[in-house]
């Protein structure tokens, strides 16, 4: 009898713990829970709102007319200064040292159809070119690549090929600046890459009015795009200068950038009649260096001075 009791007992202790795994599958398949937020209503549960995205205000020019932090506007003709700030202070120019590597260049009466080879020592250190070591291409297109895209590299070669040791190419810059009355410039090199190549906008002003009454340099810097090819293969290149592809009539121009000169823009545009020279130095992005220069158009050509002479 005690033994028929103990049978009965293991039978329900077994009975129940094969009903507990059911139980524990069930919960595990159980839906998981929603990421979603949820509020508690009075009539049930609903899903939270999503906050709205706030409005970015726009920025407005600072006083002065521009973000960059050297500028100055002047008339070509006259020389009159129309705008100006921080306009006599040195500062590094990047690649617009390229218009007086160009007229130096220019000044040793080259053979522009000649071609040269690219070689190695150019391409080191030169950044983003469509260049290639050892292609052979024309000093022409070499001068277009300089001044129209800031091609580093092929501003190495027209200073290699220009018949000048490298030294004499560097003071026959400084000597070409002190000519032009450029007193607080300084180069060290050809291309702009080194910080230590420095101006002010005043004496940037004055730069690009000697480069654009050359006119090679005026024809190549007022061009949109560019094609050519070297020996081996075809070549396009786009014009920096975005004032070219807007209203404006522009009769010469260079773009620069390095770290430690912010984005720097020169320009000689013709507006409503008058001849008009910018320059920014030090502005913190590319589009707001044309949009300074746009500005700073805008506000002296409206003034009540009389137009330039053409």
């Amino acid at each position: 009898m005690k033994i028929r009791c103990w049978r009965a007992a293991a039978m329900v202790l077994l009975a129940a713990s094969l009903a507990q795994p059911t139980t524990t599958v069930a919960a595990t398949h159980a839906a998981p829970a929603t990421s979603r937020r949820t509020i508690q209503t009075s009539s049930g549960t609903a899903s939270a709102p999503r906050p709205k995205a706030k409005r970015r205000r726009a920025r407005r020019a600072p006083p002065g007319g521009v973000w960059s932090r050297h500028a100055i506007v002047v008339d070509p003709a006259t020389g009159q200064v129309l705008y100006e700030k921080n306009a006599g202070r040195s500062v590094p120019i990047a690649s617009i040292t390229k218009l007086m590597t160009a007229l130096v260049f220019l000044e040793q009466r080259p053979d522009l159809d000649r071609l040269v080879e690219v070689t190695r020592q150019e391409l080191t250190g030169g950044g983003h070119t469509q260049l290639r070591n050892r292609e052979r291409v024309a000093l022409r297109d070499l001068l277009h690549m300089s001044l129209m895209v800031s091609d580093n590299v092929a501003t190495r070669v027209l200073a290699r090929e220009s018949g000048l040791a490298p030294e004499d190419f560097l003071a026959a810059m400084n000597r070409r600046a002190l000519e032009l009355g450029m007193t607080h410039t300084r180069f060290v090199e050809t291309t702009g890459l080194d910080e230590r190549n420095v101006s002010t906008a005043s004496d940037v002003a004055t730069l690009l009015k000697a480069a654009a009454s050359e006119p090679t340099i005026r024809a190549i810097t007022t061009l949109r795009s560019h094609e050519f090819r070297s020996a081996t293969r075809p070549h396009v290149i786009g014009n920096t200068n975005r004032l070219l592809y807007g209203q404006y009539e522009v009769l010469g121009g260079k773009t620069g950038f390095i770290s430690a000169a912010g984005y720097c823009f020169t320009t000689w545009i013709r507006s409503q009649g008058r001849d008009l020279i910018a320059v920014v130095l030090g502005a913190p992005t590319n589009a707001t260096r044309f949009a300074d220069v746009v500005r700073l158009v805008q506000r002296t050509s409206s003034a009540s001075i009389a137009p330039s002479q053409p």
